[in-house]
């Protein structure tokens, strides 16, 4: 008897109470969109360009931390001076931003 009375089904009202959680679950995955993935797809989009417009003469910091000068560019590496007579080659995945963003977000 017991049994029986566990395994019934609520009565009334079941099915609001349905709805009301798909509602909450599609509200969650919006949230989610706008405050997360967006802005995250937006960043990966604005560093793409930068590395694809990256020029001779440009100055970058690198992922390590090492802050330099391009002098020569090939499709996928960079040449860095980050000294006298210094000369560094860096994968252009590794180049994070140039010197004047971290001025400006100061």
């Amino acid at each position: 008897m017991l049994n029986q009375i566990l395994l019934m089904a609520p009565q009334g009202g079941s099915g609001q109470s349905g709805f009301s959680s798909i509602i909450f679950l599609v509200l969650i995955v919006v949230v989610f969109y706008f405050f997360m993935i967006r802005p995250q797809m937006k960043r990966q989009k604005e560093l793409k360009n930068f590395r694809e417009t990256l020029k001779k003469g440009d100055k970058i910091i690198t992922n390590g931390g090492i802050y330099g000068k391009i002098m020569d560019v090939k499709e996928q590496t960079l040449t860095v001076e980050i000294s006298d007579n210094v000369l560094i080659k860096v994968d252009k995945g590794a180049v994070v931003k140039d010197p004047t963003d971290i001025q400006e977000s100061k």
